[in-house]
């Protein structure tokens, strides 16, 4: 197979030495029996159109009609839009079948790349690729290991942007035999099966913990042993509230003493923060800590709300504080501290006691503001929280504090996973390992 001029965007800097039985070519380096040609050489290539929005008749069919939107995930298996026949007849909306390879050529999901498990049609945004001289699965999984350089490569104005012709002239390195490129595929699709299986497995586990943190934090499901009314009292009464102390992200660094910015709490998928366990990723700030207020020091089981968000969702985001060892810890800029005012309140069940749906809503209620929403040291006191005794809330939250640590174990493995199907990608599509 002739091996065609790359064009510039891909070209590779020669490399002084390459291992005996590997070349260097416009991909880099592969084995000396692999070829290398573009996919407008090896595939069929046409993307679709969409129905004119002026006739209501062309849409609503029992035709499945694919746009660039449903292309985020690695096989389709259904979508919600629908065109009539009428529809497809009469727009440059095209048809293909299952096993199709597809690709966004523009939008939020340029360069993604996925197969379909279900005959449809594709609009315009949606390029068709059907491999004839090489295996579709080898192509979709190289795709995918490429998908960052073809939007580093072809982003414009902030967004990246393809069309059928600069896709037909993407180079992809070429195994001689169709068998390899099938066993290639075959281990890369089993490593995606171990993925989505623990995806699904993850999602699952997090809507189990919501649903037992609905039923326990709100009474409606009672622990054994456990009985009598839990009161209701406003934050007011379990807290005092505090500012923190104000200073920019610009003046943080890795010297002097451990500062919790505000945007942080709000990039965290966690509810609290160990100061033990974290200290070193936890921004410094240098400066004498006498000049801190007390108030905005933190101690152990002190709760740290934001004062401002973009959303309504963020304006109960908050976290508490692991601080057993006493260690300075200051609170920074748009953050209330709420410190004890009594010990009514299990340090560990504060962090799961703030996410019910009728707490959100309080916090929700008592924002205020447009494109900002902000919440005061003084509504935040009046917001209520439904209070069990001790006893019941420490059961209820090692009950979910367990169920935190298993979705952990499985957000480990799931990132484990999906570094080694990085790993694999990288030795496999470029033969360093080979497997036939």
């Amino acid at each position: 197979m002739e091996v065609r001029e790359a064009s510039a965007a891909y070209a590779v800097t020669a490399t002084p030495q390459v291992t005996k039985g590997y070349k260097q070519t416009e991909v880099g380096v592969i084995p000396e029996d692999w070829d290398v040609a573009t996919i407008g050489e090896l595939s069929s290539c046409f993307s679709g159109g969409t129905p004119s929005t002026s006739n209501s008749s062309y849409y609503g069919g029992n035709i499945p009609w694919i746009t660039s939107g449903d292309l985020n995930s690695v096989r389709i298996k259904g979508v919600e839009g629908r065109i009539t026949a009428d529809g497809l007849a009469n727009s440059a909306a095209k048809m293909v079948s299952e096993g199709a390879l597809l690709l966004a050529l523009y939008g939020a999901t340029a360069g993604v790349s996925a197969v379909t498990e279900i005959r449809a049609a594709i609009n315009q945004a949606v390029l068709a690729i059907l491999p004839k001289r090489l295996n579709t699965e080898y192509l979709f999984q190289f795709l995918r290991h490429r998908k960052d350089f073809y939007i580093k490569t072809y982003t414009q104005g902030g967004q990246p942007n393809f069309s059928g012709e600069i896709v037909k002239s993407f180079l992809v390195p070429l195994p001689p035999t169709k068998a390899e490129q099938e066993a290639i595929a075959e281990a890369l699709s089993d490593a995606d099966a171990l993925i989505e299986s623990l995806e699904h497995l993850l999602a699952k586990k997090r809507q189990i913990k919501q649903g037992a943190m609905q039923q326990l934090l709100t009474g409606k499901k009672r622990l054994p042993g456990f009985r009598g009314e839990w009161e209701v009292k406003p934050l007011g009464d379990l807290f005092n509230f505090s500012g923190g102390f104000t200073a920019s992200r610009d003046q943080l660094s890795t010297e002097g003493y451990c500062y919790l910015h505000y945007g942080d709490i709000h990039t965290s998928n966690k509810t609290f923060v160990n100061i033990r366990s974290e200290y070193q990723n936890i921004p410094k700030l240098d400066i004498l800590l006498k000049k801190v207020p007390a108030v905005s020091l933190l101690d152990d089981g002190d709760v740290v709300f934001v004062d401002a968000s973009e959303d309504d969702d963020g304006t109960s985001k908050h976290v508490v504080i692991v601080n057993p060892d006493k260690m300075p810890f200051i609170s920074g800029l748009h953050t209330i501290v709420a410190k004890s005012r009594t010990n009514e309140l299990d340090h560990l069940y504060r962090r799961y006691c703030f996410q019910t749906p009728a707490v959100k809503a309080q916090f929700r209620f008592f924002a205020v503001g447009t494109k900002v929403s902000g919440i005061s040291k003084t509504n935040i006191a009046k917001i209520t929280l439904p209070v069990p005794s001790v006893p019941e809330q420490t059961a209820i939250a090692a009950i979910l504090s367990d169920m935190d640590a298993e979705i952990a174990a499985l957000e480990e493995k799931l990132a484990k996973a999906r570094r080694l199907k990085q790993g694999m990608m990288q030795e496999l599509l470029t033969g360093r390992i080979r497997l036939v």
